[in-house]
């Protein structure tokens, strides 16, 4: 059983140190106590996401984003009776009580599960990279150092280190390069297959290519980014919202260079002096259940729009993921230059 030391909050802590705590803490989610340490309620990293998109700020406290009746154990409870209340309510971590006392974090994963864990990994890293040519001629975008290694070794570096080892990299463009790189995944931890693109397929027309059909939820990743997401945090986000497909967004602001006239019924009703105008853009980053490849057409090229166009047209549960961690997409040479420089100090080396 996990202590409760670092992972503790208090009902006046804030938005940007519960993201702290979560952050650095032993488990997924952070337990709200009194002084007493009674248990008021627990905050997890989707309950953090989910009121960054309402539009709350760093510095807003968390009462209203905190479950106030999650689901407890008492310290009585046989191992076999904290299982099946896990399983019930599909938990990995259940708050354990003495005497109305929050005492510890019990780890279900302690209990049972292996460390690696089913759900696929997949991989775009066909493209042509144009917008870094030269640097792009003989090696393909993801092989581009950043730091002291590839871009896409940083990547399943990181998709390891949370025990997703079950890799396929869809390739195009200087195949051999990458193959010849990760071989079968030996080296890296983890297992990796190839699935070949003949032809441009679109990011989401590739997924038709695949040998197999995933069992389990699976990712899709472009090649080319640099993020620390918590990938297990994605998972079970698109785990709790019973998500068709979970997309991750980022906040993208733009300075309009111009004022902006507002006209009304042929009137000016504002001018308002170079706005900053705010979108959620896609990060590249996506969760799939299994269902979705039916709605792939077979050997035609198909974008991630087209896809979700699909799946909101069937009503199918598309949820957003709002990445708050470090996110980087390589795609210019001036990004390429921030990555090298921002590694060390995001990564290490």
């Amino acid at each position: 059983m996990k202590k409760i030391d670092d992972i503790k909050l208090h009902l006046g802590n804030t938005v940007k140190e519960a993201m702290a705590i979560i952050d650095k803490g032993s488990v997924q989610f952070a337990v709200v106590v009194d002084d007493d340490l009674k248990l008021l309620g627990v905050l997890t990293d989707g309950d953090i996401r989910r009121g960054l998109l309402r539009g709350l700020g760093l510095e807003s406290s968390i009462e209203s984003l905190i479950n106030k009746h999650p689901v407890v154990a008492n310290i009585n409870d046989t191992k076999e009776r904290i299982l099946e209340l896990a399983n019930e309510k599909k938990l990995h971590q259940i708050p354990i009580i003495s005497n109305g006392k929050l005492i510890g974090i019990q780890d279900i994963r302690e209990f049972l599960a292996p460390k690696n864990k089913p759900n696929k990994v997949i991989l775009m890293v066909g493209g042509l990279g144009t917008r870094l040519r030269p640097l792009t001629n003989d090696v393909p975008k993801p092989m581009l150092d950043v730091g002291n290694k590839p871009i896409l070794h940083t990547i399943v570096e990181n998709f390891a280190k949370y025990g997703y080892t079950d890799i396929i990299m869809c390739v195009n463009y200087k195949s051999e390069i990458i193959k010849e790189y990760f071989g079968n995944g030996d080296k890296f931890g983890v297992k990796i297959e190839y699935v070949l693109e003949n032809q441009r397929m679109g990011t989401a027309g590739a997924l038709s290519l695949l040998k197999e059909r995933p069992k389990d939820d699976f990712f899709v990743m472009n090649g080319d980014l640099l993020t620390n997401v918590n990938f297990e945090y994605l998972h079970e986000y698109h785990k709790d919202s019973n998500a068709c497909a979970s997309i991750c967004i980022r906040k993208y602001e733009m300075q309009v260079p111009y004022g902006v006239v507002n006209v009304r019924a042929n009137q000016v009703t504002s001018i308002e002096e170079k706005p900053t105008q705010s979108f959620f853009v896609s990060a590249g980053i996506y969760m799939f259940s299994p269902i979705v490849l039916d709605f792939i057409p077979k050997g035609v090229f198909y974008d991630m729009p087209m896809l979700f166009g699909e799946l909101l047209k069937q009503d199918f549960a598309v949820y957003p993921f709002f990445i708050r961690e470090y996110w980087l997409d390589i795609g210019k040479m001036d990004e390429y230059r921030r990555a090298n420089d921002e590694y060390e100090g995001v990564f290490g080396l």
